[in-house]
C-alpha cells in the first residue's frame, strides 16, 4: 500500500468549522477486534472523536455502513460531496456474517473514485486484501486508489489531515491519552447506525497489541500490548450509555487478565475496578461480554487468573464466551509457530473457567459441584438453572500452520474428545484456516499447506460439528434453557432466526413468520450442530400454534392436536400431554414468569454485584 497522495485532489478547508467529513464503515474482524453488525467497532467512533478533537462539529460529520450504501445509492452522494471521505474495514480472519456483509475490494475502490475530495482509507485493510472474506487466502497490499493510507492509524491521521493540513499527513500510532478524548468524543456516532439503539452492541477497547508473536496473528503487528486505565474505558461506556448504547463487549484485546497489569500477569483488582465501574455508569446494561483470553495467563498464575474469573463472572452477563487460541493441540505445529500453550495446558485452563465462571443465574451452592459455600461450575444436569453459564471457555483452531500433517487432526479430535469425556462445557469450538499477511511468518509459507489439506479439512471439521458440537450443545443449552431478548433477524423455511446480542451468540430457530427487528425471550426445545430450536417463553398453551406446540419434547401432531381441540385450559396441569413437560415452557393465559435471575445482580440489567455468590446470584 501507497502511504503517500495518490492523485492530490485538492486540499481541504482551513477551517475545521467548514469541513464536511463522510466516514464510511466496511466493517472489520481481526484476532481481537469484531465490527459485523450488530457490532460497532472502535475504528469508526474514535475517528469521529479525532475530527472532532480536530475542530470538525459533529454535525458536519455523516456515518454510513456499507450495507446502507448498497441498499439506498442516493446516500453515495454523502460519499462524492464530502470534503473528506474516510474508510474504514479490513478482514484478517475469516468467517460467516449474518448481521451484514463486509465490503469487497471493488466496492472500496468505487468508494474512491466516488468522491471528489480527498480520501483516506484505513483500519486493518492496511495489512493486506484477499479476493475474498475466507481462509486459505493469501493477500496483497493494494492502495485501492485512495489519496491517503494510514499504515497507522486512521483516526490519528484523520486528525492530523484536518489539524495539519494535507502536509501534516503522516502514519503515526494514537496515544492513550488521545484514546481518551476521541472515545468519549466520538460516541455521538453511534446514532447515526442503522441498528441504533436496540440492535448494536459496540465493541470495547481495553487494550492492544500483544507480548506473544505466534506465527499467523496480525496482532502483534501492534507492538506490545498498551493497556487503558480503567477509567477511560468506563468513561466512553458512559458516554455511549448516554447515547442509548445497552450492549458492550470488551473484546479489543488479546488477554482480558492480563488487563491492568505487566503484560503476562493478572490483575482481579484492576478488573474489580472495570467491571464495577461499568455497572455503575450504565445500570441498565443489558449485554456485558468478552472476546480474548489467554489459556497461558491462567496456567502460569493459577490462584490470581481464578480471582479475575470470578470478578468477570459476578459482573458480566450470562452466555459470555472466552476466546482461548489454542490454535494446534499437535506438539510439532505448536513448535514451529511460536503457539503458547499444549493441549493439556489448555485442558487445565477450560477446567479453570468452568470452575469459576460455568456457573448459570439461579443456581445455588447445593446445586453445583465443587465448594459447598459458594457457587461453581460446571453447572450441568437436571438440577441447573435454566440460563445460559455466566462464562465458558471458547476454542479456536487454525489449519494450514507449518507443520500441519495429518496427525495435526487427531490430535486436534482427542483434545475435543478429552473436554467432552470430562463433563467440561465449551461455549464455541471456532475452526477455520490460515489466513496470510505480509509482516507475520506466516507470509513466507502462504496459504499453501491450507490449500493442499482443504479436503482433509473439511472432512475433519464435519466430523467435529457432528461427534462434539452436537453432545456439547446439548449439555451446554439442555432443553427449558431459556433466552432473553432474542433479537428475529430473518425468515427461512417458514422459520424466524434470530440471536441475543452478545459473543457468538447462538442462532435460535423459531416456528412461524414473526416480525423482524423484534425481541422475544424463547425456551430451548431442540439443538442441531450450532444452533438450537426454541418456543416463545412461556408459551400460551392456549393461544399456540401446532408448530409451536410439536417443537416441544415428547409433543407429536397427534399429541399437539389432542392439546388443540381441549381448549381452553385454565392451568397448564390440565392439560393431557402424555410425557411431555409443558410446565418448562407454557402457561395457560397472559401470565408472566420470572426468569431465574434475570434481575439479580450481576445476571443481567442491574447494580454492580459486591457480593460473594453465596447467595446464588
Amino acid at each position: 500500500m501507497t502511504d503517500s497522495p495518490a492523485s492530490a485532489r485538492g486540499s481541504l478547508p482551513a477551517d475545521p468549522n467548514d469541513l464536511s467529513v463522510t466516514v464510511v464503515d466496511g466493517y472489520v474482524d481481526e484476532p481481537a477486534h469484531f465490527g459485523v453488525p450488530p457490532y460497532l467497532s472502535t475504528y469508526p467512533r474514535y475517528t469521529a472523536g479525532a475530527l472532532v478533537d480536530a475542530g470538525v462539529p459533529e454535525s458536519q460529520i455523516t456515518y454510513h455502513t456499507i450495507d446502507e450504501l448498497r441498499e439506498d445509492r442516493s446516500k453515495h452522494a454523502d460519499v462524492a460531496d464530502a470534503d473528506l471521505m474516510v474508510y474504514v474495514g479490513g478482514m484478517t480472519v475469516p468467517g460467516n456474517y449474518v448481521g451484514g456483509t463486509p465490503a469487497e475490494p471493488d466496492e472500496v475502490r468505487e468508494l474512491g473514485w466516488t468522491a471528489d475530495g480527498v480520501t483516506l482509507l484505513g483500519g486493518p485493510v492496511r495489512f493486506g486484501v484477499g479476493e475474498e472474506n475466507a481462509g486459505a487466502q493469501e493477500t496483497q497490499r493494494d492502495d485501492l486508489d485512495y489519496d491517503f493510507v494510514a499504515m497507522g492509524d486512521v483516526e490519528a491521521a484523520a486528525h492530523d489531515l484536518v489539524r495539519e493540513g494535507l502536509e501534516g499527513y503522516g502514519n503515526r500510532m494514537r496515544t492513550n491519552e488521545e484514546v481518551d478524548r476521541w472515545a468519549r468524543l466520538g460516541a455521538f456516532v453511534v446514532e447515526q447506525h442503522p441498528n441504533h439503539p436496540d440492535y448494536l452492541i459496540c465493541e470495547m477497547e481495553t487494550s492492544r497489541g500483544c507480548a506473544y508473536r505466534c506465527s499467523f496473528c496480525t496482532e502483534p503487528l501492534y507492538g506490545d500490548p498498551a493497556f487503558r486505565a480503567p477509567g477511560s474505558v468506563v468513561g466512553e461506556v458512559d458516554a455511549l450509555s448516554d447515547r442509548g448504547v445497552k450492549h458492550f463487549r470488551l473484546g479489543r484485546q488479546a488477554d482480558i487478565l492480563a488487563f491492568g497489569g505487566d503484560g503476562e500477569a493478572p490483575n482481579p483488582d484492576a478488573l474489580r475496578e472495570l467491571y464495577g465501574g461499568i455497572r455503575e455508569v450504565a445500570p441498565d446494561l443489558r449485554t456485558l461480554h468478552l472476546d480474548n483470553m489467554n489459556p497461558v495467563t491462567i496456567t502460569d498464575y493459577p490462584e490470581a487468573s481464578r480471582e479475575a474469573i470470578r470478578v468477570i463472572a459476578e459482573h458480566n452477563t450470562p452466555g459470555d464466551t472466552a476466546a482461548f487460541g489454542l490454535e494446534s493441540a499437535d506438539p510439532v505445529v505448536q513448535e514451529e509457530n511460536n503457539l503458547l500453550v499444549t493441549a493439556e495446558e489448555c485442558l487445565e485452563a477450560v477446567r479453570v473457567v468452568n470452575e469459576e465462571g460455568g456457573w448459570r443465574p439461579g443456581d445455588t451452592p447445593e446445586t453445583t459441584p465443587g465448594d459447598p459455600t459458594r457457587v461453581t461450575g460446571p453447572s450441568t444436569g437436571p438440577d441447573a438453572s435454566p440460563r445460559l453459564p455466566k462464562l465458558l471457555p471458547g476454542i479456536n483452531l487454525v489449519h494450514g500452520l507449518t507443520g500441519e500433517r495429518p496427525e495435526t487432526y487427531e490430535h486436534n479430535r482427542e483434545f475435543l474428545q478429552s473436554v467432552y469425556d470430562e463433563g467440561l462445557m465449551l461455549r464455541r469450538i471456532n475452526i477455520r484456516q490460515v489466513m496470510a499477511f505480509a509482516g507475520t511468518e506466516m507470509a513466507e509459507t502462504g496459504a499453501d499447506i491450507a490449500q493442499e489439506h482443504k479436503e482433509q479439512f473439511q472432512a475433519y471439521k464435519r466430523e467435529v460439528r457432528e461427534t462434539i458440537d452436537n453432545p456439547m450443545l446439548d449439555r451446554v443449552v439442555p432443553p427449558g434453557t431459556v433466552l432473553p431478548d432474542l433479537h428475529l433477524e430473518y425468515h427461512q423455511d417458514g422459520k424466524t432466526f434470530g440471536r441475543q446480542l452478545g459473543t457468538y451468540a447462538l442462532l435460535v430457530a423459531v416456528p412461524g413468520e414473526r416480525e423482524l427487528g423484534t425481541a422475544i425471550d424463547v425456551a430451548i426445545t431442540d439443538h442441531g450442530y450450532r444452533s438450537v430450536t426454541g418456543v416463545p417463553y412461556p408459551l400460551d398453551v392456549n393461544a399456540a400454534s401446532m408448530d409451536e406446540l410439536t417443537a416441544i419434547p415428547g409433543i407429536n401432531r397427534n399429541t399437539a392436536g389432542d392439546v388443540v381441540v381441549g381448549r381452553p385450559y385454565e392451568s397448564v396441569d390440565a392439560v393431557d400431554a402424555g410425557v411431555a413437560d409443558l410446565g418448562a415452557y407454557a402457561v395457560a393465559g397472559d401470565t408472566d414468569v420470572p426468569i431465574p435471575g434475570r434481575d439479580r445482580p450481576g445476571s443481567g440489567p442491574g447494580p454492580a454485584a459486591r457480593s460473594s455468590l453465596g447467595r446464588g446470584d
